[in-house]
């Protein structure tokens, strides 16, 4: 995930962390999924093409596994192939909704919050739609996208792009989408949380210790209110919810970015990136500095969310 800025105009805050009630999401699998990814070497990143393709072939191992129907979509950029993994579940036909987390990283460093949290939750969230007792409502794809790191940011090479672009040419209609991104660091101390503008710290609090539904105005529609408020609801650790002119900067600073683009509403879910974890894009951002259980937590809000 690159510069995250969030000037909000509306903020929603939940209840404090208070259930004690096991989570639907199992931590043990989070671990090893987070676990694989940032043991590979070298780093998943663009420049090792073989690396992104031993990640595409697992994820797609474990998305079947939980029971999704899976594709992959080629991705070309200077030459070179790369590949998104993508897993349906639900009914064959009729709208989608869209979950999707990149799985590389920018550059050499092992990236568990950037984006092995969002991919790790992506593969968990597949187990459980899996298992729902219920038929689903509606299709849902899960999309885990290559590229979304620089040098490719904000270019047509971007997985999500290319994913995006697909779906406008073939007419599919969208009920929205969700990106993961960045979902694991948390920290409980006063001064944890930073702010591009100091005196947001006044309204938004200065801990760290939140999950944040971001949304641009008319960029995720009634779909996104609903989705947003029902996420609030339903989660045990706190949320804000932040909504701000598409102008500003950082509001479309991942995949969600160019759902947008083609017109599909889209929000973005995250624990705000280095406004709060300081080892963002560094050779520091490990897994022994996230939270598992919170990062579930996260995971089993949107699972709630997403069923009737």
């Amino acid at each position: 995930m690159k510069h995250f800025w969030l000037c909000s105009l509306l903020l929603l805050l939940s209840p404090p962390l208070v259930s004690a009630q096991p989570a639907a999401t199992d931590t043990a699998r989070l671990g090893q999924h987070l676990r694989y990814l940032t043991s590979r070497q070298p780093a998943r990143s663009a420049a090792h093409p073989a690396v992104l393709d031993s990640v595409a072939a697992y994820l797609a191992r474990h998305l079947q596994a939980a029971g999704g129907r899976v594709a992959r979509q080629p991705v070309s950029a200077e030459g070179i192939m790369y590949q998104n993994v993508i897993a349906s579940f639900g009914p064959e036909t009729g709208p989608r909704l869209i979950i999707g987390a990149h799985y590389d990283v920018c550059g050499e460093q092992p990236g568990a919050d950037d984006n092995g949290t969002g991919t790790a939750a992506l593969l968990e969230l597949a187990r459980l739609l899996g298992q729902a007792k219920q038929p689903l409502p509606q299709r849902i794809d899960l999309v885990a996208y290559t590229l979304e790191e620089p040098p490719y940011f904000r270019t047509p090479h971007m997985g999500s792009y290319m994913h995006a672009a697909s779906l406008k040419a073939a007419h599919v209609p969208v009920t929205g989408m969700v990106a993961l991104e960045m979902l694991g660091y948390y920290d409980e101390r006063r001064g944890s949380q930073r702010y591009p503008v100091g005196a947001l710290k006044l309204i938004y609090g200065s801990r760290g210790n939140y999950v944040t539904v971001a949304q641009k105005f008319g960029g995720s529609g009634r779909w996104g209110r609903r989705l947003a408020r029902r996420y609030r609801a339903l989660a045990r650790l706190p949320v804000r919810r932040f909504k701000a002119p598409a102008w500003l900067p950082g509001i479309d600073f991942s995949d969600h970015l160019n759902y947008w683009h083609f017109g599909y509403p889209a929000l973005l879910l995250t624990d705000t990136a280095f406004y709060r974890n300081a080892h963002y894009h560094e050779q520091t951002d490990t897994l022994d500095r996230l939270s598992l259980p919170r990062l579930a937590l996260a995971v089993d809000a949107l699972l709630a969310a997403l069923l009737p």
